[in-house]
């Protein structure tokens, strides 16, 4: 009979009903999403990224960035809250199944003093008899199962398997947006170098400027003003490199945090200079949808939206009755091997049905929709921001090239203007004004091509980003091949 009670809950299950909305996710046009992007794109088809950082053709940059998920410490975290999101799913699962327990307990009892009576033996003599030691032993077995006749259950099931999908692509949104820092970092420090070797080559000219400078006072075809020029232009330059420096090892210190390493971890690695990496620009962003279907911030989005519908079913069952099945078997016995001479067994269920609670159940339905308007309000927030990121990054990516070249333009004259006026200062054909206005033209000309090289550079990352990268289902760890934490690191046995 015990077992037949315990079996009648998955048939009912079987038959039960579901309370709540059903879930259907949002079409493109109530979150909307335009056909076509407001800002013109190289090419319509996209462009595949998958490893999108190899596009810059940098070794070191594709080491670091590949390093990513295995030792930054943001993506460790992400997994072990799919961990946990695992496990979640799993206490939800179990509400399906019959709960089983068993005990067991013993008892001795010991008369310490008084107790017991007399006994009058035949010759008359009064004997006081007490009572001994007794023992007791008991064990039993209890089973119970609520029954999930409206619901609940499997709406909190839909709800932590919805949850966990999220998870998983919250697990991809760190990768994408780590993998991404390190790569704008990456740029800052080759920047920096750049404007470093700009700075002190412009300092080496002043260097001679001043020489030159000086050589003219002492012959005396200028006054000691041209000196203080050179002395005042020099100094500003040389008070750049302190600032451009302190930029440099913050870029590196963070791309050694990034790479879950202490800050000088990469000094050694980055310490010889190379160029700013120039990454391929030529990627087609495709339509809207495409995006929205390869950015795991949105679809972790829609799956939270999903997971707060599921919520509400939840709610909702908690208005009507709940059934409980159950049974026990117990014996009890005075010695250990008597166990089994008699046992009890017992079959009951039950149901329950809240009649006044003031408002509460009503209430929390209430709170699950508005938790639900809420996650496909942020759903929505998040797909128009995911669209701006890619029209910010394309106009952002242009802006930087034509930035560039023209910078180009204007640092190939500036070269030009400082060569003339240095000769013609040698010359005495021009004054140290002059001279000094094309020396910080260069500079500043130079400057403007490697920043606007660095931002077209970071514009390409930020598109390439925005557009969802390239990661894949394929590169999310399994939820359920992920091993069991290892508590070794901060716990210890007591």
């Amino acid at each position: 009979m015990l077992r037949r009670s315990v079996l009648l809950g998955p048939a009912l299950l079987a038959t039960a009903c579901t309370t709540g909305p059903a879930y259907r996710a949002p079409v493109d046009a109530t979150l909307g999403v335009p056909p076509a992007f407001s800002v013109p794109t190289a090419a319509a088809p996209r462009t595949d990224l998958t490893r999108w950082w190899q596009r810059f053709d940098d070794p070191l940059l594709v080491r670091l960035v590949d390093s990513a998920a295995a030792t930054n410490l943001e993506v460790a975290q992400a997994v072990a809250r799919l961990a946990q999101a695992r496990e979640q799913l799993a206490v939800s699962r179990s509400s399906l199944f019959p709960q089983l327990s068993a005990s067991g307990s013993y008892s001795r009892l010991e008369v310490l003093r008084g107790g017991g009576g007399t006994t009058t033996l035949p010759d008359g003599t009064i004997v006081q008899r007490n009572i001994g030691a007794s023992n007791s032993f008991s064990v039993g077995a209890d089973a119970s199962y609520q029954t999930d006749l409206f619901g609940g259950i499997r709406s909190g099931i839909a709800a932590s398997r919805a949850q966990l999908e999220a998870t998983r692509y919250d697990y991809a949104t760190v990768l994408l947006s780590v993998q991404s820092e390190i790569a704008r970092n990456y740029l800052t420090a080759r920047l920096a170098q750049a404007q470093l070797a700009n700075a002190r080559a412009s300092i080496a000219l002043q260097d001679d400027n001043l020489e030159i400078a000086g050589f003219r006072v002492q012959a005396g075809l200028v006054s000691s003003l041209d000196v203080e020029q050179a002395r005042t232009a020099r100094a500003q330059t040389a008070a750049q490199l302190p600032t451009i420096e302190a930029s440099y090892a913050a870029a590196v210190a963070r791309l050694g945090v990034l790479t879950g390493q202490a800050p000088g971890a990469l000094r050694a690695q980055l310490g010889q200079p190379a160029a700013i990496p120039v990454g391929d620009a030529r990627i087609g962003t495709g339509i809207p949808a495409d995006t929205l279907r390869l950015r795991p911030d949105v679809l972790a989005a829609e799956r939270n939206l999903a997971a707060a519908v599921a919520q509400i079913g939840v709610a909702t069952a908690q208005l009507y009755p709940a059934l409980n099945l159950g049974g026990s078997i117990d014996t009890n016995a005075t010695s250990f091997g008597a166990l089994t001479d008699i046992i009890n067994g017992r079959l009951f269920s039950s149901i329950a049905q809240t009649i006044f609670d003031g408002g509460r159940l009503r209430a929390q339905v209430r709170g699950q929709r508005a938790a639900a308007d809420a996650a496909f309000a942020a759903y929505k927030q998040t797909v128009l921001t995911a669209l701006e990121d890619v029209e910010n990054a394309i106009v952002s990516l242009d802006t930087a090239t034509r930035r560039e070249r023209e910078f180009t333009v204007a640092a190939d004259a500036a070269r030009n203007f400082a060569l003339l006026s240095r000769l013609q200062y040698r010359s005495g054909l021009t004054d140290f004004t002059t001279l000094n206005q094309a020396e910080a033209s260069l500079l500043s000309a130079q400057n403007g091509v490697v920043q606007a090289r660095a931002d077209r550079a970071s514009a390409l990352v930020q598109l390439m980003t925005a557009l969802g990268g390239g990661w894949s289902d394929a590169a999310i760890p399994d939820p359920a091949a992920l091993p069991t934490p290892d508590r070794a690191q901060y716990t210890e046995d007591r």
